[in-house]
């Protein structure tokens, strides 16, 4: 005997069930960038800059060199915060107790790694350093900055990758996770030579002084650019079925 057809109240129920699940993975693939804007938007309310009264023990993480030349790394922070906690929260094998160690442990050494010992961190530092030595060894200029942007997307893609899988992801190597792994640096690639570019591209001497709406509507379509590509990547992989 063959199924009775669907009612057009089981349809109607089953419409809004469905919306609802791709509201949620839709917010799960854009919460990243709206994290990085929802940044912007309070730096923009609150007038932070450099002319802030700050305590003390910040003022390393807003003064500084790189705080001044590469002054949306920032928010770069707060995406790979974002999307640690998408993944920690996200779909997967994981137990409870696996994520919130890893999750924690992937935010607190991000954070290290690109605020200490000032804004910047390591990350920036080693992008700096190896684009400054291959600009001195008579590189172009595009090629030595190319190099640099690389090495800050390495670092930065590192940390992210791997607290991802530690996280909640399966821990059986495979094949394709090195495909999609390449692709990712790609992406992290690209987003680290538009940041670097925002000063050339027009975004203002923040943090010198308050962000204005203009130069704020500007750093956001940077923000959205840099990061897009990234997010698309690993929002299609964590759709895929898995094998």
């Amino acid at each position: 005997m063959r199924p009775a057809p669907p009612t057009a109240i089981e349809l109607a129920g089953a419409a809004p069930a469905a919306e609802r699940w791709t509201g949620a993975r839709l917010l799960a693939a854009t919460g990243p960038i709206l994290a990085m804007l929802l940044a912007l938007a309070l730096v923009v309310a609150t007038g932070l800059s450099q002319r802030s009264a700050l305590p003390e023990a910040a003022e390393p993480w807003v003064f500084g060199y790189f705080a001044g030349r590469y002054p949306l790394f920032i928010f770069a922070l707060v995406y790979g915060l974002a999307h640690l906690a998408r993944v920690a929260g996200g779909a997967g094998p994981a137990a409870i107790p696996r994520r919130i160690a890893f999750g924690l442990l992937g935010a607190v050494i991000l954070l290290l790694a690109g605020l200490y010992p000032t804004f910047g961190g390591v990350i920036l530092r080693a992008g700096f350093a190896t684009g400054g030595m291959a600009f001195l060894t008579h590189q172009p200029l595009w090629l030595a900055y190319a190099l640099g942007a690389g090495v800050a997307a390495a670092l930065f893609g590192g940390i992210l990758g791997l607290f991802a899988i530690v996280a909640n992801c399966p821990l059986r190597p495979r094949l394709r996770r090195f495909g999609a792994g390449a692709l990712s640096f790609l992406a992290l690639w690209f987003g680290a030579a538009v940041i670097g570019l925002s000063g050339t591209l027009g975004l203002g001497p923040w943090p010198h002084r308050a962000l204005r709406i203009d130069e704020a509507g500007l750093a956001a379509l940077l923000l959205v650019a840099a990061a897009l590509p990234h997010a698309a990547l690993t929002t299609l992989r964590r759709l895929r079925p898995a094998s």
